[in-house]
């Protein structure tokens, strides 16, 4: 694709990426065969290669407008596309560009911007997530059934932290909405892994992965909550951790790219390469472990498993948890169109509530065509949103495997 970056970025280290980006793009259109959106609303500007003309359009100087903004809004960002193309475009990060752009050229209007605001000043924080989620459990019994189900009910610590010390040691990331709406994800983690011989350490300081910020936009927010996490890291990574393990794929995909997030901050550019390069999934940890004499096998649970964006279009790691259930006795379903997005894609829900639903009714529509007894995931938002719209129990799968040790 040819380009003529505006004189205003065009020698900026975003209007480089950008560039190199828009050039590799061959218009070929196979990433709209993969694009939730644009299979839903079968709008060229509602998939990737629509979106990318905007982009460029908007990087050469053209004008902008809030019609951009509201396809721009509409992408998931599940990075489907990236998965399916065949020259390699990183979309993702044209698309976080395009939208620091085009924050900066066209004011959103009040409602939008208060939206906006509310989750930037409360889902990175667990004390103030956990006041605001507390008040309206309490009130749940009063709403409409429709805005029940929004509400995840509360979930009570099932076990303590281990406390066994071992020669192997990961840091563990805390993050910020998991530890209030499911406590017992890590603590389940870090008990598999203590029956494993690995000591799980959790770093006072350390916090939000930076996501939430990132992708509503605000990059300062997302730097800063980036850099605090460095250090809150870097005493355990001087004495030598083995790993930063994650255990939302949402977190991991962006802590894995912390290095590109930071390379252009002196003073962090290098340490983030180092936490970036540390950084692991649950499940790659899990994949080298020896499992077959500490699990005990179950009693025949037929489980569907819903890998999210994240894992698999994110971080690239493709049916590595469904092996790790399998080989642990677990019973895994066949599930259709298992590529797509479940509509979750952090705030996406609550800022697309329209196109969410629809994208939820889908995808557990296939989740539970083979009558699952139970639904597993990898990833904190698509674990909630799924439950949201199914009786059906949805849950980490680290907390099956920590049931049958």
């Amino acid at each position: 694709m040819q380009t003529q970056l505006a004189e205003s970025i065009r020698d900026t280290p975003q209007g480089q990426r950008a560039d190199r980006i828009l050039r590799s793009c061959v218009h070929c259109g196979f990433c709209n065969a993969t694009c939730p959106t644009y299979q839903l609303l079968g709008d060229e500007l509602d998939g990737p290669r629509g979106r990318i003309y905007l982009i460029k359009q908007m990087l050469e100087g053209g004008s902008v407008t809030h019609r951009t903004q509201l396809h721009l809004d509409r992408c998931l960002t599940c990075l489907n596309c990236q998965t399916t193309c065949p020259s390699g475009v990183e979309y993702g990060r044209l698309l976080d560009i395009g939208r620091n752009v085009l924050e900066k050229r066209v004011r959103r209007p009040r409602s939008e911007r208060w939206v906006r605001t509310w989750l930037l000043g409360t889902l990175p924080y667990p004390k103030r997530f956990k006041t605001l989620l507390r008040i309206g459990q309490m009130l749940r019994s009063l709403l409409p059934s429709k805005l029940k189900r929004k509400i995840p009910a509360y979930i009570s610590p099932k076990r303590a932290w281990p406390t066994h010390d071992h020669p192997r040691k990961m840091l563990i990331l805390e993050g910020c909405v998991q530890p209030v709406l499911s406590p017992n994800i890590n603590v389940a983690a870090a008990h598999v892994l203590d029956a494993l011989g690995i000591a799980t350490i959790r770093a006072p300081g350390a916090g939000c992965c930076g996501a939430i910020s990132h992708h509503l936009a605000d990059t300062s927010a997302a730097l800063a909550f980036m850099k605090r996490n460095i250090d809150a890291w870097w005493p355990h990574i001087e004495t030598g951790v083995e790993a930063i393990l994650i255990t939302a794929s949402g977190c991991g995909a962006v802590v894995k790219e912390y290095a590109e997030h930071l390379k252009d901050e002196p003073l962090y550019a290098e340490k983030a390469a180092r936490v970036s390069e540390l950084t692991r999934d649950l499940s790659e940890v899990m994949l080298d472990e020896p499992l077959g004499d500490l699990i005990r096998p179950p009693l025949s649970r037929r489980v569907a498993f819903h890998a999210p964006c994240t894992l698999q279009h994110g971080q690239k790691l493709v049916g590595i948890v469904e092996k790790i259930l399998t080989q642990a006795g677990f019973d895994l379903v066949p599930v259709t169109d298992a590529h797509l997005c479940c509509g979750s894609a952090g705030t996406y829900s609550i800022l697309q509530q329209e196109l969410s639903q629809r994208l939820l009714r889908n995808k557990l529509e296939n989740l539970q065509r083979a009558n699952p007894e139970l639904i597993a995931t990898a990833n904190i938002g698509c674990q909630i949103h799924l439950q949201s719209g199914t009786e059906r129990r949805v849950i980490h799968w680290i907390e099956l495997l920590a049931d049958q040790i």
